[in-house]
């Protein structure tokens, strides 16, 4: 038997300002082939072209990636303004029902900055539009200039349960990330777990409570350098043996 497949829900975007596209970075598609050693597919972030049926029937695994645009606000009971920025609803209509899915029946999801937000709040939580706002929080955003290894650097600690999933995956209940994110979770529900924090307190790890399959999440960015960083290469690795898992039983 082959290797199982992916989906990577790609972001919109328009090429020279004026192309339409849909797209998924480089970076999440060698984690996904290198490292999980599953076959990485773009989904275009629309329900226009797919239906969360059709997917789930096609993959054995979703990756939710970061994004610019954010989850609409709409989607957790709060009026949108100004600081909650652009969104993508057309992402959020296909996203948010494809997680609620996916959980349901133990397909493997691994969501990444945008991505474990969209599972938070498909899950019940709530967004802080920016917590770099909040009194005692650090700028978690992406710098604005630099090179790419100076955006994706090491900007943070991240701290786990000593007893909990992440403190296993990862073998140490501390550990060092890059920071990109503007938003982050206010109030988690009750459907959602954090396993991690910032230093500051901003929740930086999470799984859905009671979750019959993998359902891991970060807001940092494991996916650059996966295959060298420690921390990451075990994140991909274990979300390829959860994708093989449920492939094999099905």
């Amino acid at each position: 038997m082959g290797r199982f497949v992916v989906g990577i829900v790609g972001n919109f975007n328009l090429i020279n300002d004026e192309y339409p596209a849909y797209a998924a970075g480089k970076m999440n598609c060698d984690a996904l082939s290198k490292v999980s050693n599953v076959i990485p597919i773009i989904v275009p972030s629309s329900p226009e072209f797919t239906t969360v049926d059709e997917l789930i029937s096609m993959c054995d695994g979703f990756l939710f990636t970061g994004g610019r645009p954010n989850v609409h606000p709409s989607n957790y009971g709060v009026e949108a303004t100004a600081a909650h920025g652009d969104f993508d609803r057309d992402r959020d209509a296909l996203t948010l029902p494809l997680i609620k899915r996916a959980v349901s029946i133990g397909l493997p999801i691994f969501g990444i900055c945008r991505g474990f937000q969209e599972i938070a709040v498909a899950m019940g939580a709530t967004l802080h539009p920016e917590i770099r706002e909040l009194d005692g929080r650090m700028n978690h955003r992406m710098p604005p200039d630099g090179t790419l290894e100076e955006k994706f650097a090491i900007r943070h600690e991240v701290t786990f349960r000593s007893d909990g999933i992440f403190s296993k995956i990862l073998g140490s209940d501390r550990i060092e990330t890059n920071t990109l994110h503007g938003q982050g979770i206010a109030d988690a529900g009750d459907r959602l777990i954090i396993d991690g924090w910032a230093s500051d307190g901003t929740p930086e790890a999470l799984y859905v409570k009671d979750a019959p399959g993998y359902t891991y999440s970060v807001q940092w960015h494991p996916e650059w350098n996966a295959e060298n960083d420690p921390i990451s290469t075990r994140l991909f690795e274990a979300f390829g043996e959860a994708v093989r898992n449920y492939g094999n039983a099905q």
